[in-house]
């Protein structure tokens, strides 16, 4: 594998779909690009040519994903976070990874590969450091900015 962009990056296991996940990622996020891969040889594992590893970069952020078998499954416990500029994005984002996919609540949503997002505005923290901004975001799946901005300030 190639150098890292970064000392520490994540590294998510997949059953086997690893390499149809990154590419699904890659076409969210225009600037993405694929980094690097690793296929099996004649030593395995799996059969040859088969991707093991790829990595990707997705604004900035590398990730690594393995097709790892099916032991272990992607969960909750972690999740990537998407800071928007606007509302317009955060319905780009939310269109696009809840496809196939399904909403939660409070800005989280999963994709169609199990993997979970939150989708905020950049200022979220602010928004929701009140008790009106974090009662209107516990009643949203996917967030509303405007409306989180008049329970905020309806709170001061």
């Amino acid at each position: 594998m190639s150098s890292s962009l970064n000392k520490i990056t994540p590294f998510l296991w997949f059953d086997n779909n690893a390499e149809a996940a990154a590419d699904f990622y890659l076409s969210i996020f225009p600037s993405g690009r694929k980094l690097d891969e690793l296929r099996s040889g004649e030593a395995g594992p799996g059969p040859k040519g088969s991707l093991v590893v790829v990595s990707i970069e997705l604004e900035g952020q590398q990730v690594t994903f393995l097709n790892g078998g099916p032991s272990n499954k992607l969960s909750d416990a972690f999740s990537f976070v998407i800071r928007c500029d606007s509302q317009q994005e955060i319905d780009k984002y939310w269109a696009k990874l809840t496809e196939g996919g399904s909403e939660t609540a409070c800005g989280w949503c999963k994709d169609k590969f199990g993997v979970s997002w939150q989708v905020v505005p950049k200022n979220i923290t602010e928004l929701v450091s009140n008790p009106g901004g974090m009662q209107a975001m516990m009643t949203m799946k996917k967030l509303d900015i405007a409306a989180l901005e008049k329970a905020a300030a309806a709170a001061k």
